[in-house]
């Protein structure tokens, strides 16, 4: 663990960091800047706002000696299909946005961003928590107990 590390809930100032990392989260995911659209700072503001009023939405920074080194989003998972499950019983959460900038990878930063944004979720009820893991971070997020879901694709 990187030591005089601290996880704090990101406030709304904080939005153009968040879309900042998000963006980046791509890049480092080899998506070429040409299949990211121009306006996706907006769009992401845009989406962050709407989360936080009906999705339960959070965001949270990593810094170390005051200097923002990450952060994690998360909500709510609003779904892909009408929820007709009972809250009790299907609840999901959902985590995106695990960034760590790269000169400060492999200190456990993640991993902390992560229990946090599990922790928030638990504290708002939800039964589990859902994210979709990039091939750097599957292994952490292994460790961490998620498992591998049904979800299957097909390129077309």
């Amino acid at each position: 663990m990187t030591q005089n590390l601290t996880i704090r809930e990101a406030n709304n100032n904080e939005n153009k960091i968040i879309a900042q990392h998000f963006s980046q989260l791509w890049r480092d995911n080899n998506v070429s800047k040409d299949c990211i659209q121009s306006n996706w700072r907006e769009m992401t503001d845009e989406f962050i706002e709407n989360a936080r009023k009906e999705l339960q939405f959070k965001a949270f920074i990593a810094e170390i000696d005051r200097a923002i080194v990450g952060s994690t989003s998360c909500q709510r998972f609003a779904g892909l299909y009408p929820i007709v499950l009972t809250p009790q019983h299907r609840l999901y959460g959902y985590i995106w946005n695990v960034y760590v900038e790269p000169e400060f990878r492999d200190r456990g930063i993640g991993k902390k961003l992560t229990q946090t944004a599990c922790e928030y979720l638990k504290s708002i009820g939800c039964t589990q928590a859902i994210l979709h893991a990039s091939p750097y971070g599957k292994p952490l997020y292994e460790k961490l107990g998620f498992v591998a879901s049904n979800e299957m694709r097909l390129d077309l």
